[in-house]
Protein backbone atom coordinates (compact mmCIF):
# COMPACT_ATOMS: atom_id res chain seq x y z
CA UNK A 1 0.00 0.00 0.00
CA UNK A 2 1.22 3.39 -0.42
CA UNK A 3 -0.40 6.86 0.69
CA UNK A 4 0.70 10.21 -1.24
CA UNK A 5 -0.40 13.51 0.00
CA UNK A 6 -0.15 16.52 -2.50
CA UNK A 7 -0.98 20.63 -1.81
CA UNK A 8 -2.62 22.26 -4.92
CA UNK A 9 -4.57 25.26 -5.87
CA UNK A 10 -3.49 26.33 -9.13
CA UNK A 11 -4.89 23.58 -11.27
CA UNK A 12 -6.60 26.27 -13.44
CA UNK A 13 -3.47 27.84 -14.90
CA UNK A 14 -1.54 24.66 -15.85
CA UNK A 15 0.91 24.35 -13.23
CA UNK A 16 0.72 21.99 -10.39
CA UNK A 17 2.69 21.30 -7.17
CA UNK A 18 3.97 18.71 -4.92
CA UNK A 19 4.93 18.90 -1.40
CA UNK A 20 7.02 15.38 -1.15
CA UNK A 21 9.69 17.18 1.59
CA UNK A 22 8.95 16.64 5.08
CA UNK A 23 7.94 19.46 6.63
CA UNK A 24 10.97 19.67 9.38
CA UNK A 25 12.92 20.72 6.32
CA UNK A 26 11.54 24.00 6.13
CA UNK A 27 13.96 24.16 9.07
CA UNK A 28 16.85 23.32 7.09
CA UNK A 29 19.83 26.13 6.38
CA UNK A 30 19.57 25.24 2.56
CA UNK A 31 15.85 25.05 2.23
CA UNK A 32 15.69 28.95 1.48
CA UNK A 33 18.31 27.65 -1.31
CA UNK A 34 16.32 24.66 -2.32
CA UNK A 35 12.94 27.15 -2.83
CA UNK A 36 14.90 29.49 -4.74
CA UNK A 37 16.14 26.63 -7.21
CA UNK A 38 12.80 25.41 -7.52
CA UNK A 39 11.94 28.79 -8.46
CA UNK A 40 14.19 29.38 -11.15
CA UNK A 41 13.27 25.62 -12.64
CA UNK A 42 9.81 26.78 -12.64
CA UNK A 43 11.31 29.79 -14.73
CA UNK A 44 11.49 27.30 -17.73
CA UNK A 45 9.97 23.88 -16.65
CA UNK A 46 5.88 24.92 -16.69
CA UNK A 47 5.23 21.45 -14.17
CA UNK A 48 8.04 22.16 -11.90
CA UNK A 49 7.06 21.12 -8.05
CA UNK A 50 7.12 24.21 -6.49
CA UNK A 51 5.16 23.84 -3.35
CA UNK A 52 5.00 27.88 -3.19
CA UNK A 53 2.71 28.34 -6.10
CA UNK A 54 -0.32 26.63 -3.87
CA UNK A 55 0.58 28.92 -1.90
CA UNK A 56 0.58 31.89 -3.75
CA UNK A 57 -2.80 31.00 -5.12
CA UNK A 58 -4.30 30.89 -1.74
CA UNK A 59 -2.81 34.06 -1.15
CA UNK A 60 -4.59 35.38 -4.71
CA UNK A 61 -7.92 33.96 -3.15
CA UNK A 62 -7.87 35.75 0.19
CA UNK A 63 -7.04 38.88 -1.41
CA UNK A 64 -10.12 38.72 -3.73
CA UNK A 65 -12.45 38.03 -0.52
CA UNK A 66 -10.33 40.97 0.66
CA UNK A 67 -10.72 43.21 -2.01
CA UNK A 68 -14.64 41.81 -2.22
CA UNK A 69 -14.97 43.38 1.49
CA UNK A 70 -13.17 46.41 1.19
CA UNK A 71 -15.42 47.68 -1.34
CA UNK A 72 -18.88 46.51 -0.39
CA UNK A 73 -17.82 48.17 2.81
CA UNK A 74 -17.11 51.38 0.90
CA UNK A 75 -20.42 51.48 -1.20
CA UNK A 76 -22.45 50.99 2.49
CA UNK A 77 -20.72 53.15 4.31
CA UNK A 78 -21.82 56.04 1.97
CA UNK A 79 -25.65 54.64 1.41
CA UNK A 80 -25.75 55.12 5.23
CA UNK A 81 -24.39 58.44 5.12
CA UNK A 82 -26.87 59.31 2.47
CA UNK A 83 -29.74 57.72 4.32
CA UNK A 84 -28.38 59.60 7.59
CA UNK A 85 -28.31 62.84 5.52
CA UNK A 86 -32.12 62.39 4.67
CA UNK A 87 -32.80 61.33 8.32
CA UNK A 88 -31.71 64.70 9.63
CA UNK A 89 -34.24 66.29 7.11
CA UNK A 90 -37.08 64.18 7.54
CA UNK A 91 -37.13 62.43 11.24
CA UNK A 92 -37.70 59.89 9.76
CA UNK A 93 -37.95 56.68 12.22
CA UNK A 94 -37.96 53.69 9.60
CA UNK A 95 -35.47 55.60 7.92
CA UNK A 96 -33.00 55.79 11.07
CA UNK A 97 -33.53 51.87 11.42
CA UNK A 98 -32.70 51.30 7.96
CA UNK A 99 -29.65 53.75 8.26
CA UNK A 100 -28.68 51.35 11.43
CA UNK A 101 -28.63 48.35 9.11
CA UNK A 102 -26.83 49.63 6.70
CA UNK A 103 -23.91 50.90 9.22
CA UNK A 104 -24.02 47.25 11.17
CA UNK A 105 -23.90 45.00 7.64
CA UNK A 106 -20.89 47.46 6.69
CA UNK A 107 -19.31 46.37 9.79
CA UNK A 108 -19.75 42.66 9.67
CA UNK A 109 -17.18 42.72 6.92
CA UNK A 110 -14.60 43.02 10.05
CA UNK A 111 -15.10 39.33 11.41
CA UNK A 112 -14.90 37.77 7.41
CA UNK A 113 -11.52 40.04 6.72
CA UNK A 114 -10.00 38.77 10.33
CA UNK A 115 -10.77 35.26 9.35
CA UNK A 116 -9.54 35.87 5.63
CA UNK A 117 -6.52 37.31 7.44
CA UNK A 118 -5.95 34.70 10.05
CA UNK A 119 -6.50 32.10 7.28
CA UNK A 120 -3.44 33.14 5.94
CA UNK A 121 -1.04 31.99 8.76
CA UNK A 122 0.81 28.71 7.95
CA UNK A 123 -0.23 25.42 9.66
CA UNK A 124 1.73 24.91 13.01
CA UNK A 125 1.92 21.48 14.98
CA UNK A 126 -1.47 22.54 16.93
CA UNK A 127 -3.61 23.59 13.72
CA UNK A 128 -2.24 21.24 11.59
CA UNK A 129 -4.79 22.00 9.03
CA UNK A 130 -4.56 25.77 9.24
CA UNK A 131 -6.77 28.29 10.23
CA UNK A 132 -9.13 28.63 7.50
CA UNK A 133 -11.89 27.10 9.68
CA UNK A 134 -12.02 30.84 10.97
CA UNK A 135 -14.20 31.30 8.10
CA UNK A 136 -16.87 29.72 9.64
CA UNK A 137 -16.62 31.01 12.94
CA UNK A 138 -17.37 34.60 10.62
CA UNK A 139 -20.23 32.79 8.82
CA UNK A 140 -21.97 32.29 12.17
CA UNK A 141 -21.32 35.88 13.32
CA UNK A 142 -22.66 37.10 9.87
CA UNK A 143 -26.08 34.65 10.66
CA UNK A 144 -26.42 36.12 14.05
CA UNK A 145 -26.12 39.48 12.45
CA UNK A 146 -29.02 38.90 10.48
CA UNK A 147 -31.47 37.24 13.34
CA UNK A 148 -30.36 40.58 15.00
CA UNK A 149 -31.98 42.28 11.91
CA UNK A 150 -35.06 40.31 12.00
CA UNK A 151 -35.36 41.12 15.60
CA UNK A 152 -35.20 44.92 15.09
CA UNK A 153 -37.46 44.62 12.09
CA UNK A 154 -40.08 42.75 13.90
CA UNK A 155 -39.81 45.16 17.24
CA UNK A 156 -40.32 48.35 15.30
CA UNK A 157 -43.34 47.02 13.36
CA UNK A 158 -44.79 46.32 16.34
CA UNK A 159 -43.88 49.09 18.02
CA UNK A 160 -45.73 51.23 15.26
CA UNK A 161 -48.57 49.54 15.03
CA UNK A 162 -48.76 50.39 18.86
CA UNK A 163 -47.61 54.12 18.36
CA UNK A 164 -48.33 55.46 14.65
CA UNK A 165 -46.01 58.60 14.61
CA UNK A 166 -46.31 61.23 11.54
CA UNK A 167 -43.80 61.35 8.66
CA UNK A 168 -42.79 64.49 6.90
CA UNK A 169 -41.05 64.42 3.27
CA UNK A 170 -42.53 61.08 2.21
CA UNK A 171 -40.59 62.01 -0.82
CA UNK A 172 -37.48 62.35 0.53
CA UNK A 173 -37.79 59.17 2.64
CA UNK A 174 -38.76 57.31 -0.36
CA UNK A 175 -35.74 58.53 -2.35
CA UNK A 176 -32.93 57.66 0.50
CA UNK A 177 -34.81 53.93 1.07
CA UNK A 178 -34.51 53.25 -2.97
CA UNK A 179 -30.41 54.65 -2.49
CA UNK A 180 -30.31 51.85 0.69
CA UNK A 181 -32.28 49.52 -1.37
CA UNK A 182 -30.19 49.62 -4.65
CA UNK A 183 -26.99 50.07 -2.37
CA UNK A 184 -27.44 46.81 -0.51
CA UNK A 185 -28.39 44.87 -3.20
CA UNK A 186 -25.39 45.99 -5.63
CA UNK A 187 -23.14 44.98 -1.94
CA UNK A 188 -25.33 41.54 -1.96
CA UNK A 189 -24.85 40.79 -5.28
CA UNK A 190 -21.06 41.46 -5.80
CA UNK A 191 -20.22 39.17 -2.15
CA UNK A 192 -21.87 36.45 -3.07
CA UNK A 193 -20.54 36.07 -6.44
CA UNK A 194 -17.39 36.87 -4.96
CA UNK A 195 -18.15 34.04 -2.43
CA UNK A 196 -19.33 31.86 -4.53
CA UNK A 197 -16.56 31.93 -6.94
CA UNK A 198 -13.57 31.97 -4.20
CA UNK A 199 -15.81 29.13 -2.41
CA UNK A 200 -16.06 31.34 0.82
CA UNK A 201 -19.43 30.50 2.82
CA UNK A 202 -19.02 33.07 5.08
CA UNK A 203 -18.73 35.99 2.44
CA UNK A 204 -21.68 34.08 0.50
CA UNK A 205 -23.48 34.74 4.04
CA UNK A 206 -22.65 38.64 4.63
CA UNK A 207 -23.74 39.18 0.92
CA UNK A 208 -27.13 37.67 2.22
CA UNK A 209 -27.19 39.96 5.42
CA UNK A 210 -26.93 43.23 2.80
CA UNK A 211 -29.49 41.34 0.56
CA UNK A 212 -32.18 41.90 4.12
CA UNK A 213 -31.03 45.49 4.77
CA UNK A 214 -32.17 45.84 1.00
CA UNK A 215 -35.24 45.02 1.86
CA UNK A 216 -35.93 46.83 4.85
CA UNK A 217 -34.50 49.95 2.58
CA UNK A 218 -37.47 48.82 -0.23
CA UNK A 219 -39.95 48.60 2.86
CA UNK A 220 -39.05 52.05 3.60
CA UNK A 221 -39.75 53.00 0.47
CA UNK A 222 -43.70 50.98 0.23
CA UNK A 223 -43.90 52.75 3.74
CA UNK A 224 -43.58 56.27 2.58
CA UNK A 225 -45.82 55.22 -0.54
CA UNK A 226 -48.49 54.02 1.72
CA UNK A 227 -48.49 56.83 4.02
CA UNK A 228 -48.35 59.18 0.68
CA UNK A 229 -51.92 57.20 -0.22
CA UNK A 230 -53.26 57.77 3.45
CA UNK A 231 -52.76 54.46 4.46
CA UNK A 232 -51.74 55.10 7.77
CA UNK A 233 -50.70 51.38 9.38
CA UNK A 234 -48.53 51.03 6.07
CA UNK A 235 -45.31 51.53 7.65
CA UNK A 236 -45.73 49.08 10.21
CA UNK A 237 -47.46 46.11 7.95
CA UNK A 238 -44.52 46.68 5.75
CA UNK A 239 -41.89 46.18 8.32
CA UNK A 240 -43.44 42.72 9.35
CA UNK A 241 -43.43 41.91 6.05
CA UNK A 242 -39.75 42.65 5.95
CA UNK A 243 -38.92 40.61 9.35
CA UNK A 244 -40.29 37.33 7.04
CA UNK A 245 -38.38 37.94 4.41
CA UNK A 246 -35.43 38.74 6.26
CA UNK A 247 -36.37 35.11 7.99
CA UNK A 248 -36.09 33.73 4.68
CA UNK A 249 -32.88 34.69 4.25
CA UNK A 250 -31.84 34.07 7.98
CA UNK A 251 -32.71 30.05 7.41
CA UNK A 252 -30.54 30.00 3.64
CA UNK A 253 -27.65 31.69 5.30
CA UNK A 254 -27.58 29.46 8.45
CA UNK A 255 -28.14 26.10 6.05
CA UNK A 256 -25.36 27.45 4.44
CA UNK A 257 -22.90 27.72 7.61
CA UNK A 258 -24.41 24.50 8.96
CA UNK A 259 -23.33 22.55 6.43
CA UNK A 260 -19.42 23.78 5.81
CA UNK A 261 -19.48 23.36 10.05
CA UNK A 262 -20.66 19.94 9.45
CA UNK A 263 -17.98 19.01 6.41
CA UNK A 264 -21.04 19.01 3.52
CA UNK A 265 -19.98 19.29 0.31
CA UNK A 266 -22.11 19.28 -2.97
CA UNK A 267 -22.26 15.70 -3.80
CA UNK A 268 -21.61 16.36 -7.50
CA UNK A 269 -18.16 17.33 -6.19
CA UNK A 270 -17.74 13.51 -4.62
CA UNK A 271 -18.81 12.40 -8.20
CA UNK A 272 -16.10 14.74 -10.13
CA UNK A 273 -13.62 12.70 -7.88
CA UNK A 274 -14.39 9.35 -8.19
CA UNK A 275 -15.40 9.87 -11.86
CA UNK A 276 -12.00 11.60 -12.78
CA UNK A 277 -10.32 8.77 -10.57
CA UNK A 278 -11.80 5.72 -11.80
CA UNK A 279 -10.74 7.45 -15.40
CA UNK A 280 -6.72 7.35 -14.36
CA UNK A 281 -4.81 4.66 -16.25
CA UNK A 282 -3.99 1.83 -13.48
CA UNK A 283 -6.85 2.74 -11.01
CA UNK A 284 -8.93 -0.78 -10.73
CA UNK A 285 -11.84 0.79 -8.17
CA UNK A 286 -12.04 3.84 -6.14
CA UNK A 287 -13.36 3.43 -2.42
CA UNK A 288 -13.86 5.79 0.00
CA UNK A 289 -14.09 9.33 -1.23
CA UNK A 290 -13.85 11.96 1.63
CA UNK A 291 -13.94 16.03 0.73
CA UNK A 292 -13.79 18.81 3.70
CA UNK A 293 -13.97 22.65 3.04
CA UNK A 294 -10.63 24.34 4.98
CA UNK A 295 -11.71 28.26 4.54
CA UNK A 296 -12.03 28.44 0.72
CA UNK A 297 -10.65 25.63 -0.28
CA UNK A 298 -11.00 21.89 -0.71
CA UNK A 299 -9.42 18.86 0.93
CA UNK A 300 -9.65 15.51 -0.02
CA UNK A 301 -8.95 11.42 1.08
CA UNK A 302 -9.83 8.88 -1.31
CA UNK A 303 -8.97 5.18 -1.47
CA UNK A 304 -7.87 3.63 -5.14
CA UNK A 305 -7.75 -0.03 -5.75
CA UNK A 306 -4.39 -1.22 -7.76
CA UNK A 307 -2.92 -4.55 -9.61
CA UNK A 308 -1.06 -6.20 -6.70
CA UNK A 309 2.02 -7.55 -8.49
CA UNK A 310 2.83 -3.41 -9.31
CA UNK A 311 6.30 -2.26 -7.11
CA UNK A 312 5.97 0.32 -4.51
CA UNK A 313 7.37 3.04 -7.37
CA UNK A 314 4.76 2.11 -9.55
CA UNK A 315 1.90 2.06 -7.31
CA UNK A 316 3.07 5.32 -5.83
CA UNK A 317 3.50 6.77 -9.21
CA UNK A 318 -0.65 6.00 -10.05
CA UNK A 319 -1.64 7.56 -6.83
CA UNK A 320 0.39 10.61 -7.85
CA UNK A 321 -0.99 10.56 -11.03
CA UNK A 322 -4.58 10.37 -9.58
CA UNK A 323 -3.55 13.60 -7.35
CA UNK A 324 -2.55 15.25 -10.33
CA UNK A 325 -5.42 14.99 -12.59
CA UNK A 326 -8.20 15.70 -9.64
CA UNK A 327 -6.14 18.95 -8.72
CA UNK A 328 -6.81 19.76 -12.42
CA UNK A 329 -10.28 18.75 -12.85
CA UNK A 330 -11.93 19.34 -9.22
CA UNK A 331 -12.85 22.92 -8.87
CA UNK A 332 -10.98 25.03 -5.45
CA UNK A 333 -9.73 21.66 -4.72
CA UNK A 334 -6.15 22.56 -3.12
CA UNK A 335 -5.08 19.41 -1.27
CA UNK A 336 -5.33 15.79 -1.86
CA UNK A 337 -4.40 12.86 -0.27
CA UNK A 338 -4.49 9.72 -2.11
CA UNK A 339 -3.82 6.08 -0.60
CA UNK A 340 -3.23 2.97 -3.05
CA UNK A 341 -4.90 -0.31 -1.85
CA UNK A 342 -3.41 -3.61 -3.78
CA UNK A 343 -6.29 -5.09 -5.17
CA UNK A 344 -7.59 -8.50 -2.64
CA UNK A 345 -5.56 -6.97 0.08
CA UNK A 346 -6.88 -3.57 1.27
CA UNK A 347 -6.85 -3.38 5.18
CA UNK A 348 -6.23 -6.75 6.34
CA UNK A 349 -5.21 -5.48 9.49
CA UNK A 350 -7.51 -2.45 10.26
CA UNK A 351 -10.53 -3.19 8.57
CA UNK A 352 -11.98 -3.77 12.15
CA UNK A 353 -11.03 -0.53 12.80
CA UNK A 354 -12.85 0.97 10.27
CA UNK A 355 -16.17 2.75 10.60
CA UNK A 356 -17.35 3.08 6.91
Amino acid sequence: MTGHHHEHSAHDTGHHSHDDHDRHDRHDDHASATGLRARLRHLVTPHSHDPALAMDRELETSRRGMRALLVSFLGLMVTALLQLVVFAVTGSIALLVDTIHNFADALTALPIAVAFTLGRRAATRRYTYGFGRAEDIAGIVVVLFIAASAAVAAYEAVRRLADPHVVDNLGLVALAGAIGFVGNEAVARYRISVGRQIGSAALVADGLHARTDGFTSLGVVLSATGLWLGFDAADPLVGLLITVAILAVLRDAARDVYRRLMDAVDPELVDAVETTARATEGVREVGTVRLRWIGHTLRAELEIVVDPELSLVRAHRIAEDTEHRLLHDVPRLHAALVHADPAGHAHDLTGHHRSD
